[in-house]
């Protein structure tokens, strides 16, 4: 289905939990998340019925993110009931990787196509410091049971922070060398509690063009550029939402884990969707599709978004 200005939507990012068993400093508060009732989140069959109803609507790729979805109980009977959808292409779920060592076969199993793991750094005690409370062993043994049980294309989401890891660039880059990997840099946006950090905190994925020339490039994939190292296994990706606005090529939406429909991560605009069944779930859908926003004002103003990051689906 086309919205408004002509984008063809495929793509709904789920989320199915704002829960999170890391603290990531640009995510929330040492705190952490304030917990609600179960019932305030979609149900498994809720989740299921949304997608389905998505799908109806020309949906051909669900991504299941969270907060941390794989702390989400029941995660494989979702995943399950998603993946029997007819008509659903892909699968895909995003994840800080903490619980793949146990999950990664149970989610193979599952249906899910490909998973995408965050990691914002290599250095163990830099990684500690910046989760609160994760380990990066956790994170490289989860890494290896995907790749055990035949997780294909998969994908690592760095966020490119000024001070902090713009000094790794070069140690994600020789990841792809050696393994059949993507790494994709990604830019900080003003979301959340970063909103009020020194802007020499925010970077452009530019930077990693002009500090290794050597990449070359590769066909686009979504939105993100793409390029590769000689002789490299694996590709780099460049996701850039402030120096190179995509918004033109846009072609998700977004369903928070209380069941509300964005067209836009940063817009304000949330459609409600609990409690519609059959048609009326499918029309919901579809004009939320329709009112998607024409772009982002993230170079003009902070995200006008009514919660953070993990409340949304990152």
């Amino acid at each position: 289905m086309q919205d408004g200005y002509g984008r063809e939507i495929d793509y709904l990012r789920l989320s199915v939990t704002d829960l999170c068993n890391y603290r990531c400093v640009y995510c929330m508060g040492p705190e952490g998340v304030a917990k609600r009732s179960h019932a305030d989140i979609l149900s498994i069959e809720e989740c299921v019925e949304i997608g389905r109803a998505a799908v109806a609507c020309g949906v051909r790729k669900i991504r299941v993110t969270g907060g941390e979805p794989l702390v989400r109980r029941g995660i494989l009977e979702l995943c399950r009931g998603l993946r029997e959808i007819p008509g659903l292409a892909e699968l895909c779920l995003t994840t800080n990787g903490s619980r793949l060592e146990e999950l990664a076969a149970p989610l193979r199993q599952a249906g899910v196509d490909r998973l995408n793991i965050s990691l914002d750094t290599l250095r163990p005690e830099r990684f500690s410091s910046l989760t609160r409370q994760g380990r990066l062993s956790d994170v490289l043994r989860g890494i290896a049971a995907v790749e055990e049980v035949g997780f294909q294309n998969l994908k690592l989401d760095t966020v490119l922070m000024g001070g902090f890891n713009d000094d790794e660039i070069g140690d994600f880059l020789r990841l792809t060398l050696d393994h059949p990997w993507e790494v994709r840099f990604i830019e900080l946006m003003p979301i959340g509690p970063c909103t009020a950090w020194n802007p020499s905190r925010f970077l452009s994925t530019d930077m990693v063009l002009e500090r290794f020339p050597t990449l070359r490039p590769l066909a686009a994939q979504g939105v993100a550029r793409r390029y590769r190292l000689p002789g490299a296994k694996g590709a780099v990706g460049l996701i850039s939402p402030m120096s190179h606005n995509f918004c033109g090529d846009c072609r998700r939406i977004r369903i928070t884990a209380d069941g509300r429909l964005k067209g836009c991560l940063h817009s304000r605009e949330e459609l409600p969707l609990r409690g519609l069944h059959g048609p009326e779930l499918e029309a919901a859908i579809r004009h939320g599709i329709l009112q998607k926003p024409p772009r982002h004002f993230l170079r003009e103003r902070s995200s006008e978004a009514a919660r953070d990051m993990y409340q949304i689906g990152g």
